[in-house]
This record gives C-alpha cells, structure tokens and sequence, in this order.
C-alpha cells in the first residue's frame, strides 16, 4: 500500500481550519479530549491554540487487548461539558462507531473531530482538516510524530 507523509505544516493547517470551523458553527468546547494515541498530539496542540482544557481518552480498538477506557470522558458528561473528541484520522469510523454506541451524542454536547476525513467511513465527523477517499486512493497516511519513530 502506497504511503502518504502528512506533514506537522499540514497538521497545522488542519487544525487551524478546525477552529475556524469550531468559531464559525459558534459552539466552543470546554474540554478537548484527544483519542489515545493517534488524537494526543492534536489535541494538546489545538488545547494551547485555544485555551481549552486537554485529556486524554484510550480507545485503542486495533491491536490493543485491554478494553478501551472511557472513564474521562464519564466524568466530562456528569459535569455537563460540552467536549470535542478529536483523533488524527477517521479511517473505517470504529472508533467513534464504539463511543456512540456507549454515549450516543448526549444533547449535542459531544462533537468529533479528525485531521482527516476518509469520507467511506460508516461515521461522519463535525470538524474536519481535509478530506480523502480511500476506496479511490487506498493510501497508509503517515503522520510525524509516527514517522519519528522509525528515525530512532
């Protein structure tokens, strides 16, 4: 499968037009929560850009044995938060199939995020930084802080 490098420029990018997204739909989070792993570094970037507090949620559905711990996001729906989920890629949407099947949306106080939208996926994100096909470009997206490792 070809690989396509997404760049820290092109994660800036997308992020700036998620927030622009976030200004334009008027409707501010009060905690972002970044989906382990590949929604850590996003997260914590687009936290700092707008001054909003970041956690971290793990729901690794790939390749992980443990079962996914959402007791973060728990305590952020008891306190009535309204809270952007954001991860680096919505690939096939089984990520945020697994938290709307345990959360569903709750009044619209849960939003999703991603880097970029594969618009195949079976979920459709609020806010997303660009978009791909992956039935026509079936592509492996690199993103740096996953390319870095591999220079160790």
């Amino acid at each position: 499968m070809e690989k396509k490098y997404f760049t820290d420029s092109d994660m800036f990018e997308a992020l700036l037009s998620i927030e622009k997204q976030l200004v334009a739909a008027a409707w501010k989070p009060n905690v972002i929560l970044g989906i382990n792993r590949g929604g850590c570094v996003p997260g914590v970037y687009l936290s700092h850009k707008m001054n909003i507090l970041h956690q971290v949620i793990d729901v690794r559905l790939r390749d992980h044995k443990m079962p996914p711990d959402l007791s973060v996001l728990k305590n952020a729906i008891k306190r009535n938060e309204k809270i952007l989920i954001i991860d680096d890629i919505n690939d096939t949407g089984a990520t945020f199939n697994y938290i709307l099947d345990h959360f569903d949306k709750v009044n619209g106080n849960i939003r999703f995020a991603v880097l970029i939208e594969n618009v195949q996926s079976a979920v459709t994100v609020d806010y997303h930084g660009s978009e791909i096909d992956k039935a026509l470009n079936p592509q492996w997206i690199v993103f740096p802080w996953e390319e870095w490792n591999s220079q160790l």
